[in-house]
């Protein structure tokens, strides 16, 4: 179980998952490695989609008080 802390931007999640990508479509990727990769894969997706989902409710909060 990988035990990496997550990023603390988004920013910084979307460039380790470019770096997964790159590491995953690699000649020398190990298959051994593939079920890590796609296991820290999936917890910077969601991390993503809280954050991007708590920024459309406080944008959306923002233009209810305009």
């Amino acid at each position: 179980m990988n035990t990496k802390p997550l990023p603390e931007t988004y920013a910084g999640a979307i460039t380790e998952l470019e770096s997964i990508v790159r590491k995953m479509q690699s000649d020398d990727c190990d298959i051994d490695s593939l079920a890590a990769y796609t296991a820290r894969s999936l917890q910077l997706l969601r991390m993503c989609k809280e954050r991007l989902q708590h920024t459309d409710e406080e944008l959306k909060k923002l233009l209810e008080a305009l």
